[in-house]
């Protein structure tokens, strides 16, 4: 039976033994913890050992972000879990700003959206935004082609509803590194869920950004964006079959 009003917060953690520490109890004094060890070979596994009060995953092999928030998801509706929230570990997330996401739990996915800024290089920022309009038109092509609907869809510092959990389990994982942020969001989106936003500050630090992590995104959007126009062009095609009067009508307004 799921716990009412209850929430865990989801660490996926690689190689930081450097702030993993403050991290997790910074999210302590808020909510439970799950970190995903994701085959760290630094001291980040017998740091996470040595902290009572957390439950910890520990991945063999490095398998990439994806799969360290499906165990995380994974964990938390198995445990019955109302929500939870996936952060990053290497302090670019403030474990203090927990609490604006939790006055959203009437959301199944609340963004993140990164308003103050500290370190973020200027190319840096402008990828973001780049990535945010990319992923706006992703999430309700042709409507959003012209104008985003939600500020920050590339932000990881999220929420999710058990529900919202429960429906990207059920569904089988394309994304291969941070596109993930676009699929979950995807998802969640044509389900017709509730999606709502919080300000939030961010801190540059060690970004995991490089080419691959842009071509998976790039990847994803354009599989998105097929499936579509393909889908779009088929209702067309009924509508046209159906009543070819009104369709056209319909086109030449």
């Amino acid at each position: 039976m799921e716990r009412a009003h209850t929430c865990i917060a989801i660490i996926p953690a690689y190689n930081e033994e450097e702030s993993i520490d403050q991290v997790v109890r910074g999210a302590m004094a808020y909510t439970d913890v799950c970190v995903v060890n994701d085959g760290s070979n630094d001291a980040t596994p017998e740091i996470l050992d040595a902290i009572d009060g957390i439950y910890v995953i520990h991945h063999k092999i490095n398998t990439h972000i994806p799969e360290c928030i499906r165990d995380g998801m994974r964990y938390a509706v198995e445990q019955g879990y109302g929500y939870a929230i996936t952060m990053d570990a290497g302090l670019s997330h403030d474990p203090q700003e927990i609490p604006r996401f939790l006055k959203h739990r009437q959301a199944d996915l609340v963004f993140g959206c990164r308003v103050h800024h500290d370190g973020t290089p200027f190319h840096r920022s402008m990828l973001s935004k780049i990535g945010n309009l990319a992923y706006n038109i992703c999430l309700d092509f042709p409507r959003t082609l012209f104008s985003n609907r939600y500020r920050d869809v590339t932000s990881g510092f999220r929420l999710y509803s058990s529900r919202a959990m429960r429906l990207i389990l059920s569904h089988e994982c394309e994304s291969r590194s941070y596109d993930v942020m676009l699929e979950t969001a995807h998802l969640i989106h044509v389900h017709r869920f509730r999606i709502e936003e919080t300000d939030i500050s961010y801190r540059y630090s060690n970004s995991s950004l490089n080419f691959s992590v842009v071509r998976d995104c790039l990847l994803l959007c354009v599989k998105i964006l097929s499936r579509s126009m393909y889908s779009m062009i088929g209702r067309l095609c009924v509508s046209i079959l159906r009543s070819p009067k009104d369709t056209a009508h319909t086109l030449l307004k």
